[in-house]
């Protein structure tokens, strides 16, 4: 079978889904590749920065990794911008959608909240930005841990002399993280947390 032979979904037989199934689960296994190809053309994206999107991505996740961040931080500080290409006006909530299947509960909130979060720095700075956006999350557990988020990691990813690792060092690990098994509880760990900094990791990756 090369297609199959309905034109409504409802017409479709079981022989029909599983060969769909088979070519979507093959598809679904390339999403690390996808999603690292749209990481370079990030270059190509909102520009004025000292950096690029890219650059800036990349940044974070590096500061994250010497910060001795557990994998699930690290690869959402790479991909947390993912979205600007492609959803402008919520990025954050397209690159938690990427995420959510494949990284911890917390790292995922984190990624789809921190747009709120990041305007803090510069809501009193723009036309209809609101500096306390944030506070409407307020009392949330994860909280805290996206205000640090964007403290140690993202609002300060703008340096054009930071030492970035260069984006090959992060492909093993967002290839790790998208070959796990989507929507795995082991993985989401609802309502658990995990520090952003653990200094005897940091140490040792210095």
């Amino acid at each position: 079978m090369d297609k199959v032979n309905f034109t409504q979904m409802k017409d479709g037989t079981e022989e029909e889904y599983a060969f769909l199934q088979e070519h979507e689960t093959e598809y679904a296994s390339h999403t690390a590749d996808r999603l690292l190809k749209a990481l370079v053309e990030l270059d190509e994206s909102l520009s004025g920065y000292q950096v690029t999107r890219l650059g800036h991505s990349v940044q974070s996740a590096t500061r994250a990794w010497r910060d001795g961040a557990d994998i699930d931080w690290v690869v959402g500080a790479l991909l947390h911008d993912i979205g600007d290409i492609y959803a402008p006006y919520n990025h954050d909530e397209y690159a938690a959608a990427i995420l959510r299947p494949f990284v911890r509960e917390q790292v995922a909130w984190c990624v789809q909240t921190h747009a709120d979060f990041q305007m803090l720095y510069y809501g009193d700075k723009v036309p209809g930005g609101n500096p306390h956006k944030r506070d409407r999350h307020a009392g949330h557990m994860y909280f805290d841990d996206c205000a640090e988020f964007c403290e140690r990691w993202d609002q300060a990813s703008f340096d054009p002399d930071y030492d970035d690792l260069p984006l090959d060092f992060f492909v093993p690990m967002v290839r790790e993280v998208f070959d796990r098994t989507p929507y795995d509880p082991a993985v989401l760990r609802a309502g658990e947390r995990e520090p952003l900094v653990v200094d005897k990791v940091a140490a040792d990756r210095a």
